[in-house]
């Protein structure tokens, strides 16, 4: 830990095109202790058919094994079918190919899961954008699935959708009907909603600017926070950059937010979602990173 507080980013992205290691790197000197991985849809790997999502995750497991060995930084991983990628599969192949395209891209991400190369599924979801109820319907079937193996794994979800009155609601609904509990869905990009009747059971992961944040402690301390960067050198600019989350905790620290609760949102919370024990990498797996499974604690079920 280079400060003395925990620093956990909830969505960070590499790309091997992009800073990928030298991003992660600033992040660390900043303070940064740990982050979530989230797979990108990497133009090295165009979807055209369920098994491409495998060789698509296999870059964001060797982008954290590289992370592992060159910085100190707790690198947790989360895979899955990125949802706009339906739109582009329909226009190519029809809206039925493409839910099973997609679907298969949800088991492919359950299954690394369960193989202990990931720690959760996502980001998947819905399009944050109008679109045809065609589209619409297929999506929300396609989370559902997701919602399901997830529920199968015991493992959280990371959702990109919409934002809007009815998204805790809706997305609660689904997990409902897929029995996983609400609190296993992380909204990623949430605006400051972290009261009970806000959330709806629901876990919000929220952008790491002050005035988001501000309103967010000011309702307590349940949520994550983060940056979503993409590490697109073309766009540098587009999200925040790489050391926006220490720079965050540490004006916390000096502005007298207490330890309990900076220590609750970047190392218990990450801990709870995605802490489960290493076991040795054998040399000749190197680029697979395994874990030992832990199922949902019984509170949770």
């Amino acid at each position: 830990m280079a400060g003395k507080f925990p620093a956990y980013d909830n969505h960070f992205h590499m790309s091997p095109s992009g800073r990928n290691i030298e991003a992660l790197r600033e992040f660390e000197a900043a303070g940064g202790t740990g982050i979530t991985l989230v797979t990108l849809p990497y133009p090295e790997v165009p979807i055209r058919k369920g098994s491409d999502f495998a060789d698509s995750f296999d870059i964001t497991y060797r982008l954290a094994q590289r992370a592992r060995e060159e910085t100190s930084v707790e690198v947790n991983v989360a895979v899955g079918p990125y949802p706009i990628i339906l739109i582009g599969l329909a226009e190519a192949y029809g809206l039925e190919r493409a839910e099973e395209i997609m679907v298969e891209g949800m088991e492919i991400a359950a299954k690394a899961v369960e193989e202990g190369r990931s720690a959760a599924i996502g980001e998947i979801g819905r399009p944050h954008f109008p679109v045809s109820e065609e589209i619409w319907d297929a999506s929300n079937r396609v989370l559902k699935r997701g919602f399901e193996l997830a529920r199968d794994v015991g493992c959280p979800v990371i959702i990109h959708c919409e934002s809007d009155a009815d998204t805790m609601r809706t997305l609660g609904e689904i997990a409902d009907s897929a029995r996983l509990p609400r609190e296993m869905v992380i909204k990623h990009h949430c605006d400051p909603l972290v009261r009970d009747d806000e959330v709806l059971g629901l876990m919000p992961s929220i952008p790491a600017s002050k005035s988001l944040l501000k309103e967010a402690l000011s309702k307590g301390d349940r949520f994550f926070i983060e940056t979503d960067f993409i590490d697109d050198a073309e766009k540098p600019s587009i999200m925040m950059p790489p050391a926006t989350v220490p720079k965050k905790v540490a004006s916390w620290a000096s502005s007298g937010v207490p330890e309990e609760t900076i220590c609750r949102i970047n190392r218990d919370l990450p801990e709870r979602y995605y802490g489960r024990p290493r076991i040795p990498i054998a040399p000749s797996c190197r680029l697979t990173v395994l874990r030992t499974w832990t199922r949902i604690p019984s509170a949770w079920q």
